[in-house]
């Protein structure tokens, strides 16, 4: 059962939305009618994904879509009674997952939140993946820095050093970057006080 919060600041709208969605299957956690209330209630109700209207009175949903997504990445599903190409494009780069026109026809609603949650997954895994990489590589880097201090200052080949870091490692039970940014550390002091 998905966790829905509704935010639509037209009260027919709103009702019609948790009707379809109770039909569907869906838990309503919680509802509002601004794009101010909806980050709040994201925040506060943990919901599955959101289904926002795009004309908000105070701010629009596309705007409150992006602040959702800066504060606590939330899968969100513009409801709209117009489509137009530019509300689309801001939609896309404000990181929204789906767009519904009113009225609602049956059968739309569900596999439309079902496809937003799952894109929705992919993204905050692709979104860890490249966070790993990034500190994969960092680790790396420090790590042969840390080898060329050892290579040069202890005469040792590259295998050496990169063992010698790593027997430290498990010796101590740090991770092998840890090792690295301590011998780079110093390094760096050392110079200084020679200079």
């Amino acid at each position: 059962m998905k966790r829905v919060l509704v935010i639509d600041d037209h009260v027919p709208s709103r009702d019609n939305l948790k009707r379809a969605l109770a039909a569907s299957g869906c838990q309503v956690v919680g509802e509002g009618t601004s794009g101010k209330e909806a980050a709040q209630l994201a925040s506060a109700t943990v919901p599955d994904v959101i289904l926002m209207a795009v004309g908000l009175s105070d701010l629009d949903g596309i705007r409150a879509a992006r602040k959702i997504m800066q504060a606590r990445p939330v899968p969100v599903i513009l409801v709209s009674s117009h489509y137009d190409a530019e509300t689309v494009e801001r939609a896309k780069h404000a990181g929204v997952m789906g767009y519904l026109l009113k009225p609602l026809r049956d059968g739309e609603l569900l596999p439309t939140i079902e496809i937003a949650v799952a894109h929705f997954q992919e993204f905050v895994a692709l979104q860890k993946e490249n966070e790993n990489l990034k500190k994969t590589l960092e680790a790396r880097k420090i790590i042969e820095r840390a080898k060329g201090i050892l290579m040069k200052s202890k005469e040792l080949s590259e295998a050496e050093a990169f063992s010698l870091i790593q027997k430290k490692s498990m010796d101590l039970r740090k991770p092998m970057s840890e090792i690295a940014q301590a011998l780079i550390l110093s390094e760096e002091l050392s110079k200084a006080k020679n200079d």
